[in-house]
């Protein structure tokens, strides 16, 4: 029926609700001790030691502030001030003044003295004295004061365990941690007496158990390690004085050598605010020996960068020496070609004279291929002495270059006189384009380039024509050369400018040593042009050079086509004086001037010129060779204008092509023509001296 008699309390049957008799158990008790909980908590009001140990459970800062502080369940007569001075007693006033200073700055408010202490500054109270005496110890200290109880033995006694435990923990921990430095560690007061050190203090410096406590001086533990001669020999006082002074004075970082174990420390000394210093020992002796090997390293090493460095002086002695000889044999090989090709030069130029004068001549038809077989060999080892010389000046470093304006006009004029009969005869087209361009090169040395490019284009063509012609392209002149012949494959067009390259196929019939293409790349790139060639097989080539525009210049010569294209019989009965050193070379110039009806006189040295002026008189010209058996013929021309007081029109032919020699035969105002001689260009240097001559006079 329930309990007295009460039907809704059955227990099975609580409430009215029919249950299981477990389900009604559990919901009874449960509901008795909530009750009974709530109860006794709400008779109950909780100490402050509660409120601090529920916070652990609660967190109370996460709570919007207190709308009605009045009403609140806890509160307490501590103030400010005493909580203030209770962690003062544990931490110090200066830094409990600090850090409830900066808690107030933190939390923007003014922290009044006689204000009763909220329970957020009574956990920061407390997380103050838990950093000095532990948690357990600062609660029960602050447990005390909001208690305002007194303290009794036990309650003391307790608080003293509880600190001391603390104490000792953070005791413990400082010197666990210390040992685990790598380095020696130890303190010493203002009155240099040891004070705290770690392990690896006593074991590097191996300072006896005796040493190592608290208040021992420092000059008693030198002092020991001095008589144990850890500081070497000498008198240990001293050695004493010196480490003091080291340490405790002057406390500079110096390094200790200890003979024990052949050890290296370095000591560094630091003061203390309260007086004292802290002073560390770091074993540095593989740091030392790793310099010292390092430092013996480096000494091998500059020794062997010495003895590397006089092996590499005596090679660069060898090399320069060897460059020297290289030099000399160059120079040498020089001027064996210069004297060779005077010596070669002087028998081709009496052939070459006599075949000029035999194909001027009336002869019968195979008599005359004869003679032009001839003329074509002796041309064609001209040109191989020519290549071979003009190679070798250029390898010397002796070829001159003189960059001036050149009018492509007057150039191509040239090259046009030169041609025209070679295109003529292989019944080909030569066209020269007109032009007013001037360019900047040398105008010899860019008329050996033409030259060439014009002749290998007959000399390859077999039918159909020859272009020359210049194209402006910006701030340079393009200057191209087209021809008609077989063409040049792609795979072997930089083969054509390699020295003795020739190529096989339907152009391999013309002869020549493939220098000729070679020559014009190195002039090329002595003058700084570009070269560049199109060619297709069967379809032709295009050889061109770019070259510097230059200003239009005044052109104060005559036309040199028409300089070249002597009048006939300008020179009948002109009186010409010969001299040359070589006896044929002189009848090969007799003949062929007899066969321009000129009065020809020959001598072979100064001596016989000087007879032959004073017996027929001065000539009307004086054809000379550079280099005579005794002194030059430019001298011998100089002595007999000087004999005669005449400014006798002369021409120096030579076989050296030095520039030095060229430079004096100009200032002399002599002409100049190179050997082997040809007849046309010996026939229209003397028609233009004359012709020059006489309109001087008259």
């Amino acid at each position: 029926d329930g309990p007295f008699g009460i039907t809704m309390l059955r227990p099975e049957a609580l409430f009215f609700l029919y249950f299981e008799p477990l389900t009604h158990g559990v919901i009874l008790s449960v509901g008795l001790n909530t009750a009974t909980y709530v109860a006794v908590s709400l008779m109950r009001v909780p100490v402050p030691i509660e409120r601090l140990q529920a916070h652990v459970f609660v967190d109370e800062d996460r709570r919007g502030p207190d709308p009605q502080p009045t009403f609140r369940l806890w509160r307490s007569s501590i103030t400010v001030g005493d909580l203030q001075a209770t962690v003062a007693r544990y931490l110090g006033r200066e830094r409990a003044e600090r850090s409830f200073s900066e808690y107030a700055t933190s939390r923007g408010i003014l922290i009044n003295m006689d204000a009763e202490a909220d329970l957020q500054l009574v956990r920061f109270s407390e997380h103050l004295l838990a950093s000095s005496i532990g948690a357990a110890s600062s609660r029960l200290v602050l447990s005390l004061l909001l208690r305002r109880e007194n303290m009794t033995g036990k309650n003391a006694m307790q608080l003293l365990d509880d600190a001391s435990e603390a104490l000792q923990y953070n005791r413990d921990l400082l010197q666990s941690a210390l040992d685990q430095v790598r380095h020696g560690l130890s303190v010493f007061d203002k009155d240099m007496r040891l004070i705290c050190w770690n392990r690896q203090f006593r074991t590097i410096l191996n300072i006896p158990p005796e040493l190592a406590r608290v208040g021992i001086p420092l000059d008693r533990i030198l002092r020991s390690l001095a008589q144990r001669g850890d500081f070497g020999a000498g008198d240990s006082e001293e050695q004493v004085a010196d480490r003091l002074l080291r340490l405790a004075v002057t406390k500079e970082t110096f390094q200790e050598h200890l003979t024990d174990g052949e050890r290296v420390l370095e000591i560094r000394t630091s003061p203390m605010p309260q007086g004292g210093i802290v002073t560390t020992f770091s074993d540095i002796t593989e740091r030392v020996t790793a310099a010292s090997q390092l430092a013996r390293s480096n000494e091998t090493l500059e020794r062997r960068v010495r003895e590397r460095t006089a092996e590499l002086l005596q090679l660069n002695t060898a090399l320069e020496d060897a460059r020297s000889k290289a030099d000399a044999a160059n120079l040498d090989k020089t001027r064996f070609l210069a004297a060779a090709s005077h010596d070669v030069l002087q028998p081709l130029n009496a052939a070459r004279l006599y075949a000029t004068s035999l194909g001027e001549r009336p002869l019968d038809e195979k008599t005359a291929d004869l003679v032009d077989n001839v003329d074509a060999s002796l041309t064609a080892i001209e040109e191989i002495f020519s290549a071979l010389i003009d190679i070798s000046r250029m390898d010397s470093g002796r070829l001159a270059v003189n960059i001036e304006p050149v009018s492509l006009a007057e150039l191509f004029e040239n090259l046009s006189v030169d041609f025209a009969p070679a295109a003529a005869a292989k019944k080909l087209k030569l066209t020269i384009v007109p032009t007013t361009l001037w360019v900047t090169s040398d105008r010899r040395l860019l008329r050996r380039v033409l030259q060439n490019f014009v002749s290998n284009a007959i000399k390859y063509t077999r039918s159909g024509h020859v272009l020359l012609g210049a194209r402006r392209n910006g701030d340079t002149v393009s200057i191209q050369v087209h021809d008609t012949g077989p063409g040049i494959p792609e795979d072997k067009q930089q083969l054509v400018f390699r020295e003795f390259q020739r190529l096989e196929g339907a152009g391999s019939v013309a002869g020549g040593l493939g220098l000729g293409l070679s020559i014009v790349d190195r002039i090329c790139r002595i003058l700084d042009h570009s070269i560049s060639l199109k060619s297709e097989a069967g379809h032709g080539s295009a050889f061109a050079i770019s070259v510097a525009r230059a200003l239009p210049q005044e052109r104060t010569a005559d036309s040199p086509a028409a300089t070249l294209r002597p009048a006939l019989g300008a020179l009948e009965g002109c009186s010409v004086l010969c001299i040359d050193n070589e006896p044929a070379v002189l009848a090969g110039m007799e003949i062929l001037l007899n066969g321009w009806n000129c009065d020809v006189r020959t001598a072979a040295r100064a001596s016989e010129a000087s007879n032959i002026v004073r017996d027929n008189g001065v000539p009307d010209i004086i054809l000379a060779d550079y280099h005579l058996d005794l002194g030059t013929g430019l001298e011998v021309i100089q002595k007999l204008r000087a004999e005669t007081g005449v400014h006798i029109p002369s021409i120096v032919i030579t076989a050296d092509h030095t520039p030095e020699v060229e430079k004096m035969i100009r200032d002399a105002d002599v002409g100049l023509l190179r050997k082997p001689l040809k007849a046309a260009a010996l026939r229209a240097l003397m028609t233009r001296t004359l012709q020059s001559r006489r309109s001087a006079a008259e």
